[in-house]
């Protein structure tokens, strides 16, 4: 039996050896060690030996302590205390003392975890579901004076911080799919090169990479070491190991988020746990992002619908009364042929004007005035302009206002082909461009202007700030010469459109 052990005497209690038939305890990576209720040690594995002596001179503190308890009443239970120590360095230990007897032959035994791992990664995940809240704590009122460039800046600036400053992502990016084309676009990059970001990558698990391959089946993806990979495809330069994980929906992936780093092995079954869970708090952030948007147009229709339900029968009166006082006047009537022509003309003009407002991003204002001019501006006379866009009436109000200004205009009705007439056109003096459209999105419309025609602006047009695939911040980066939010005054495109064809100083 060894010698008692008094608290706080600072000596250390020793450990007497294994009796044969305790052999089995030496397999536990856990302390175990057997204490009278003074703290005497009577027996103790080889892994409780190996604790540091600040720690196991607080088992024998816990141990005594535990002895002074009052005894529970006769049958009944004898207490365990369960403690956590955490040592200098970090170092945190699970203490568990259980009773084996009372009064005066009291024992205990002691079983001591290293649960370091456990708590660091229990407070690694806090820190990631404050770094996720974040992302989703928006003032609704400045994000819906926010248009879509905005948004998505904010998002990307509160992104970018929690996923170095927590997660430890020296590089990483962000792709959003589109689910009519399957294909997977980066809306979103930190220390990734541009020529990666450009990637023509779809949903798959073939000829994708690991971007396609997440994006298909829905589960995260450890790559220890890209050179062995065969899924790899270049990424960060000079990327050892990547960490990507899919961004969900009620389960419906709309994207992929892919961390790389330049040390192989670099990433953990942790790291892919918490790049899971702040994943999830990132799609909520881009979901929100589109909800606002939705949320903006439906409110809009619904206040324009109010507005005309209220005016429907003032409007009505008019007509009547109008038609009455023609009808029994004979003189009038043939006098106020002309006054009743402009007052229906009149009535009709405000039904479609509440119409068109109601319509939101499907519309553009102040038409019919601009369509009425029919000047040459010396600015705009003789230019070449390609406008594309899904919409018949849009496009075809587009076309006539600027031909109207003497611009030489090309129609597309849709992305494909845009890019088609770019290709294979000598010159176009400007490019304007929807964002939305089922084909081809905008930012591939720029794409292909600027690899075909060089600096030749491009100007694009959204509804509302809708912008799924998040062209307008990725053409910005490259030079987009300015966007247009439907719905808009038709002159101020025109504006737009003489600032990108005025020639520079």
């Amino acid at each position: 039996m060894s010698a008692p052990v008094g608290m706080g005497r600072g000596v250390q209690p020793s450990v007497p050896p294994e009796a044969p038939g305790e052999a089995i305890l030496g397999l536990s990576p856990d302390g175990m060690a057997l204490f009278t209720g003074t703290g005497e040690l009577i027996h103790a594995n080889a892994a409780f030996g190996a604790l540091p002596e600040v720690l196991r001179l607080r088992v024998v503190e816990l141990v005594t302590a535990s002895a002074l308890r009052p005894p529970e009443r006769r049958g009944g239970p004898l207490p365990q205390a369960l403690s956590e120590v955490e040592l200098p360095g970090g170092a945190t230990f699970e203490v568990r003392v259980l009773p084996q007897a009372s009064g005066t032959h009291a024992r205990a035994a002691a079983l001591v975890r290293d649960v370091t791992e456990a708590r660091n990664f229990s407070r690694w995940l806090g820190q990631v579901d404050r770094a996720g809240a974040e992302l989703l704590r928006y003032d609704a009122q400045q994000i819906r004076d926010m248009n879509a460039v905005e948004r998505l800046q904010l998002l990307e600036t509160r992104l970018v911080k929690a996923a170095r400053d927590v997660l430890h992502f020296e590089s990483f990016s962000v792709w959003l799919l589109d689910e009519k084309s399957g294909r997977l676009e980066c809306i979103i990059r930190h220390g990734l090169p541009a020529e990666v970001a450009n990637l023509e990558l779809y949903r798959g698990q073939d000829g994708n990479g690991i971007t396609g391959h997440v994006a298909a089946t829905g589960m995260s993806y450890l790559c220890d070491d890209t050179e062995s990979d065969p899924l790899f495809m270049p990424g960060a330069t000079g990327a050892k190991c990547s960490l990507t994980v899919p961004l969900k929906i009620h389960e419906r992936v709309i994207g992929i988020l892919d961390a790389e780093s330049t040390q192989a092995h670099d990433f953990n079954a942790e790291d892919r746990t918490l790049a899971e869970a702040f994943g999830r708090y990132v799609a909520m952030a881009l979901g929100m992002l589109e909800l606002l948007v939705v949320e903006r147009a439906a409110t809009n229709a619904t206040a324009c619908g109010r507005v005309e339900g209220e005016i429907r029968e003032p409007l009505e009166d008019i007509l009547t009364e109008v038609e009455s006082l023609l009808t029994r006047d004979e003189t009038a009537k043939s006098e106020g042929c002309g006054h009743a022509a402009r007052i229906r003309a009149d009535v009709e003009s405000i039904r479609q004007k509440l119409r068109d407002a109601a319509a939101g991003p499907q519309t553009i204002l102040g038409v019919e005035r601009a369509l009425a001019k029919r000047e040459a501006d010396p600015v705009l006379a003789g230019k070449r302009v390609l406008v594309a866009d899904d919409e018949s009436r849009i496009r075809r109000v587009l076309g006539d206002v600027l031909r109207n200004r003497g611009c030489l205009v090309t129609i597309c009705a849709c992305g494909e082909e845009a890019i088609e007439a770019i290709r294979h056109a000598e010159r176009f003096d400007l490019v304007v461009s929807d964002i939305k459209m089922p084909d081809r999105n905008g930012y591939e419309v720029f794409a292909a202007a600027r690899a075909k025609l060089g600096d030749v602006p491009v100007i694009l047009m959204t509804g509302f700030g809708y912008d799924p695939h998040h062209s307008i911040v990725r053409a910005s980066q490259e030079g987009l010469q300015a966007v247009l939010f439907k719905p808009f005054q038709i002159e101020r495109m025109v504006d737009e459109v003489r600032k990108s064809l005025t020639p520079k100083p």
